[in-house]
C-alpha cells in the first residue's frame, strides 16, 4: 500500500475521531459555562437552548493532528515554510478567541468584525498573498509582476478582500443545522485533491486540507439535524477563513474555492443588494438567505444541506477534472442556476403568501 495513502488515511481518521471526542467535551463545557444559543430572535429556527463553541473543538482537533504530523516529520515540504503555518494557526486562534467572546457576551458586529480583520492582516503580514492566477486562454498571470510600483499594494488588497469575503460567507451561511460544516468539509476535500496536482504527493497543503476536512466532519456528526451543538462565531468564521487561506497556498486555486462555495457566495451578494435597495443596513440579519427561503418553501433542513452539498460537490468536481475555461463556464452556469432558483422560490413563496 502506498505510504502517502496511509498517511492521508491516518490524518483524516485521526482528525475525525479526535474532533468527535472533543465536540462531546465542548458540549459539556458550553453547558457548564452557559455559552448557549437561546431561540429568542426571530431568525432562530431551533426550539431548545443549544451549546455553542463548536469551532473550539474543530480548531483543537486540527491543531493536534498538525502537531502530530510536524513532530513525526511528515508535515513540511519545500514549498510551504514553518512561519506560514504558524501565522495561519495563530490567525485561527484569533478567530476562536473572538468567537468565544461573542458566543458568551453576544458582542455587536462592529466589534466581532475585528476578529476576521486581524486574522487576515496577520497571515498577510506573514507573507500570504494571491501572487498569481490562471489565465483563461492558458498560462499564468503573475499579479506581483503586473502590479508594480504605484499599484504594488493591489495583490495585498485583493488577498484581504478574498479572505474577508470567504470568511463572512461561511459565517452568514451558518443558519441551519450542518450547512456550514457540510460545505466546509466538501470544500476542504476538494482543495486536498486539487493540491495533489499542484504540489508533491503528501504535501503540506494536502495534509492541512485533509486534516481540516476530518476535523469538520467529526464535528458534523453532532451538528447534523437535530444539532446537539452549533459552530458559534469562532467555528463559522474559522472554516471560511481556513478555506480562503488553503485555496491560496495550494497554488492560488481561487477558482476552485469559488466553484465549491459559489452558490452561498452568490446568495450573500444578492441578499446584500436586496437589503441596500430596501434601505436596510447590510449587516442586519433577516430570513432572506437561500437556505431560509428553501425552508419556507417546505424543504426540511437535511434536504437543504444535502442540496447545497450536491451542488458544491458537482461544481467542485469540475475544478478537479476540467480546464480553466470549463471552470469559467461552470461559474456562468452557476449564475443561471442561482437566477432560476431565486425566481422559482419568489414565485412559490408569493403564491403561498397569497393563499394564506
Amino acid at each position: 500500500m502506498n505510504v502517502n495513502f496511509i498517511i492521508w488515511l491516518l490524518t483524516f481518521l485521526g482528525a475525525f475521531v479526535f474532533s468527535l471526542f472533543l465536540t462531546k467535551v465542548v458540549i459539556g463545557l458550553a453547558r457548564r459555562w452557559q455559552i448557549m444559543d437561546y431561540p429568542r430572535a426571530e431568525r432562530k429556527i431551533h426550539h431548545q437552548p443549544t451549546p455553542l463553541l463548536g469551532g473550539l473543538a474543530i480548531y483543537l482537533a486540527w491543531l493536534f493532528i498538525i502537531a502530530v504530523l510536524y513532530f513525526s516529520g511528515q508535515l513540511f515540504d519545500d514549498r510551504i515554510t514553518v512561519s506560514t503555518v504558524i501565522f495561519f494557526l495563530s490567525a485561527g486562534l484569533i478567530l476562536i478567541i473572538n468567537g468565544i467572546l461573542d458566543d458568551k457576551y453576544n458582542l455587536p458586529a462592529a466589534i466581532t468584525i475585528w476578529g476576521p480583520i486581524l486574522a487576515s492582516v496577520l497571515v498577510i503580514s506573514g507573507g500570504l498573498t494571491i501572487s498569481h492566477i490562471t489565465h483563461p486562454a492558458g498560462g499564468i498571470l503573475y499579479l506581483d509582476k503586473i502590479f508594480t510600483d504605484t499599484y504594488a499594494i493591489l495583490p495585498t488588497i485583493i488577498t484581504f478582500l478574498w479572505l474577508m469575503s470567504i470568511t463572512y460567507t461561511t459565517k452568514l451561511l451558518d443558519g441551519i443545522d450542518g450547512l456550514t460544516a457540510g460545505l466546509g468539509s466538501v470544500a476542504s476535500l476538494v482543495i486536498f485533491i486539487v493540491s495533489l496536482s499542484w504540489d508533491v504527493a503528501g504535501s503540506t497543503t494536502a495534509l492541512l486540507s485533509l486534516s481540516l476536512a476530518g476535523a469538520v466532519l467529526g464535528f458534523l456528526c453532532l451538528n447534523w439535524h437535530p444539532a446537539k451543538i452549533f459552530l458559534g462565531e469562532g467555528g463559522s468564521t474559522l472554516i471560511g477563513f481556513s478555506l480562503g487561506v488553503l485555496s491560496i497556498i495550494s497554488g492560488s486555486k481561487i477558482a476552485t474555492a469559488l466553484l465549491v462555495m459559489g452558490l452561498p457566495l452568490l446568495d450573500i451578494f444578492w441578499v446584500l443588494v436586496r437589503r441596500l435597495k430596501r434601505g436596510q443596513p447590510f449587516w442586519q440579519g433577516d430570513k432572506e438567505h437561500l437556505h431560509f427561503r428553501l425552508l419556507a418553501a417546505g424543504l426540511k433542513q437535511r434536504q437543504i444541506v444535502l442540496f447545497f452539498i450536491i451542488v458544491s460537490l458537482s461544481f467542485g468536481l469540475v475544478s478537479i477534472f476540467f480546464t480553466t475555461k470549463a471552470k469559467i463556464g461552470a461559474l456562468i452556469l452557476m449564475l443561471f442556476l442561482m437566477f432560476i432558483l431565486s425566481t422559482a422560490l419568489n414565485y412559490r413563496l408569493k403564491n403561498h403568501h397569497e393563499e394564506s
